[in-house]
């Protein structure tokens, strides 16, 4: 049923992986012999967590964004908690899941700025910035610390904070200085602290773009990962460039769409009641129009 997915076999190899295959929708591994499929927004959580990230996207999909600002910040608190089954927010693990409780206080000040809460989300801001330096005391390798002053910077851009060019620029050359310690930025760019410092700036993008994916991978990444500080640091330069002026055409049209999950083009089963779109995307427990994020119905 589901199409489109461009395979672009990033990632990492381990013993008994024995095929990668990974989309903008889905991840296809190969384990054992075994295949085993995962949505792009998949990961293990929390009922409670589950709970409160499913009814954020409700919230977006009824432009309720006051709403979808207080159950992103409740997600983030659950996820800070108990980032995986387990496991603490302050153990030291190089594929830093902590850093999507740091997404989601930045999504919170974000739905707060196209809601016209300019204190909360100024608070929120300053709370995601917060963490994220924290987090800098426990996830300690030089990739992982530019790429927490990437999210404390989405953090000022998102809460309406001064000096946010500043702190992109501070985290593209944190990047360059990491450069010795990175020998495969592709496998950090995979990692779900990287993802999250992406998920923001794509969702806003794709709230201009008719429910397109208006920034890809590549749009994100510089050219050569032989150069690995370049590479990584390209992210927080295009941001730099790009974020703020996206941020402002969503807050001044008063819309954000929901994060993108898995898609569907041209589907037979749903039509959007508002666009007349059977473009569909499931994110959370949700079936969304993909153009305007609105639930759609069954014919």
């Amino acid at each position: 049923m589901h199409s489109n997915t461009e395979a672009d076999g990033r990632g990492l190899t381990p013993a008994g992986l024995t095929s990668v295959k990974k989309s903008r929708r889905w991840t296809v591994l190969v384990w054992m012999g075994t295949l085993v499929t995962m949505g792009a927004q998949d990961r293990v959580m929390s009922s409670e967590e589950t709970d409160h990230y499913e009814q954020a996207v409700a919230a977006l999909a009824g432009r309720s964004y006051d709403t979808a600002g207080d159950s992103f910040a409740r997600a983030a608190w659950q996820t800070l908690a108990a980032p995986r089954p387990e496991q603490g927010p302050f153990e030291a693990e190089q594929k830093g899941w902590v850093g999507t409780g740091v997404r989601y206080l930045v999504t919170s000040a974000l739905c707060y700025r196209v809601a016209g809460r300019q204190d909360r989300a100024r608070h929120r801001g300053t709370e995601a910035g917060a963490v994220a330096a924290d987090l800098q005391t426990v996830l300690t390798h030089p990739a992982q610390q530019a790429c927490l002053e990437e999210l404390a910077a989405d953090a000022r851009l998102a809460g309406g904070l001064d000096d946010v060019g500043d702190a992109y620029s501070d985290a593209a050359d944190a990047y360059r200085t990491s450069a010795g310690s990175v020998d495969n930025p592709q496998r950090w760019g995979t990692t779900p602290l990287f993802e999250a410092a992406a998920t923001p700036l794509q969702q806003v993008a794709r709230s201009t773009a008719n429910g397109e994916i208006a920034i890809a991978w590549e749009d994100l990444h510089g050219p050569d990962p032989a150069a690995p500080g370049q590479f990584l640091a390209h992210r927080a330069t295009y941001k730099r460039q790009r974020f703020p002026s996206l941020l402002e055409s969503v807050v001044d049209d008063g819309y954000l769409a929901a994060p993108r999950g898995t898609t569907e083009y041209n589907n037979e089963t749903y039509r959007c009641p508002d666009c007349g779109s059977n473009d569909v995307n499931w994110v959370a427990d949700s079936v969304l129009c993909m153009r305007c994020s609105t639930p759609v119905e069954q014919r």
